[in-house]
Parts: C-alpha cells; sequence; structure tokens
C-alpha cells in the first residue's frame, strides 16, 4: 500500500506532548500497512482485527493498546491509504470522524 503521508505520523510523535509513547507503535503500523496488499476492508480486518470499518472507506486504527487512534481513508483499487487523524483516544472522541 501507498501511505499519504508520513509526515503527518512524523508530525504526532515529534510534536505532541504524548507523541513520544506513539512514535514505535506508529511506525510498526506504517510498515505494516505499506507491505499490505488490501483490495477490500476485509483485508483490512484481516491484519488488524480489532480495526473498526466505518462509511466512504474510512477505517478506525487503534495504535499502543488503544492509547491512540489512527483514522485513515482507503482507495482499494489504487492501494493508497491516506492518513485524515492521529491523535489520542481523548482527542478522537472530539473530532467527527465522517468528516475528517
Amino acid at each position: 500500500m501507498r501511505i499519504i503521508a508520513r509526515r503527518t505520523l512524523r508530525q504526532f510523535w515529534e510534536r505532541h506532548s504524548r507523541g513520544a509513547q506513539a512514535e514505535t507503535p506508529l511506525r510498526v503500523w506504517y510498515s505494516t500497512v505499506e507491505d499490505a496488499d488490501w483490495a477490500s476492508p476485509a483485508d483490512v480486518k484481516a491484519t488488524y482485527g480489532d480495526a473498526s470499518i466505518l462509511k466512504e472507506s474510512r477505517v478506525v486504527f487503534n495504535i499502543s493498546g488503544n492509547k491512540f487512534r489512527l483514522v485513515a481513508r482507503i482507495n482499494y483499487p489504487y492501494r493508497v491509504v491516506y492518513v485524515r487523524f492521529v491523535g489520542t483516544h481523548e482527542e478522537y472522541d472530539a473530532i467527527d470522524v465522517e468528516k475528517i
């Protein structure tokens, strides 16, 4: 999969007050997704069983034992993952995941 944009992840772990805790889990997520070949939401669930599949090709990933959340939109035919949000569980609760 092609991931847009790694910079979003890097900025989170470099700038957020709790980012240092998320760096290693986000790097692992990035590596896992980069090596994946997801053609459907079922493929995502096969890799990440606790991922939440939402409308409009959005997926919520639990990072570091659900301390952090990552929201992505996936274009399955083109194998592209767009990182739309990364934050703490509390910050995730404050967003509208379908609009981000």
